[in-house]
């Protein structure tokens, strides 16, 4: 029996997600709302789910699938619909948080953003990438951040969610504001909240990222399996 992490995408947007679905999403194939996000996946490889992987692929340009890279559904991707790029990922999970030293504490600086920081969020997101971020990826959240002199300067949130895991994402700091430990403080908020709940989190860096990779095992990270992201182009 797989591991529902090998299907991240699927398992979440079958059920905890599913409201962030496309209407036309089926049985078949499932796809995030573009507004909230890209992701797009197929229930299996069979040639109804394929047809139904295809359909809503051309009908929502931009898509990308993220899929077990030894898995059997990582070749599944839709015909008829060019493949822009591949990038390697790895999955990271953790349920525990390692220990903080003697440093000085941000907490009084975190808050949790609402829909008035919206805009702000979408643009540090464009501007820093730490992964698709579109106009109302915010609703998966909820996420956190620290601002400086009113300005939305690092955030961190929450994005698939399947029963026993819910996903670190969108952990970003504005270039001009980075080596202060944003990034740490905010996903060790994050993550307390998570297994606080009684579940552990995930992540998704890129594989080459070796920097990134390290960061997270500093904060009780393991890299549980390789990814494979495919970013769809347009037909």
């Amino acid at each position: 029996m797989t591991h529902p992490l090998d299907r991240a995408v699927y398992n979440a947007l079958t059920t905890r997600l599913s409201r962030f679905t496309t209407p036309d999403s089926g049985p078949d194939a499932v796809r995030l709302d573009p507004e909230v996000g890209v992701f797009l996946a197929a229930a299996d490889d069979s040639a109804a789910s394929r047809e139904a992987l295809g359909v809503l692929a051309r009908r929502y340009p931009g898509a990308g699938l993220v899929e077990r890279e030894d898995g059997p559904m990582a070749g599944v991707l839709p015909e008829g619909v060019p493949v822009a790029a591949q990038v390697a990922l790895v999955q990271m999970t953790a349920t525990a948080l390692t220990p903080v030293g003697p440093t000085a504490s941000l907490d009084d600086v975190i808050e949790v953003l609402g829909e008035a920081d919206a805009p702000a969020m979408l643009a540090l997101g464009t501007l820093t990438r730490p992964g698709p971020f579109r106009s109302r990826t915010r609703e998966l959240g909820p996420f956190v951040g620290i601002k400086r002199d009113g300005e939305l300067v690092a955030m961190a949130g929450r994005r698939l969610r399947i029963d026993g895991f819910t996903e670190l994402s969108g952990v970003c700091t504005h270039p001009d504001h980075r080596g202060m430990g944003y990034a740490a403080a905010l996903s060790r908020v994050v993550v307390g909240e998570i297994l606080a709940t009684g579940e552990a989190a995930f992540l998704h860096a890129f594989a080459d990222h070796e920097t990134t990779i390290a960061f997270y095992r500093g904060l009780g990270f393991q890299t549980r399996a390789r990814m494979t992201y495919s970013s769809l182009g347009e037909v």
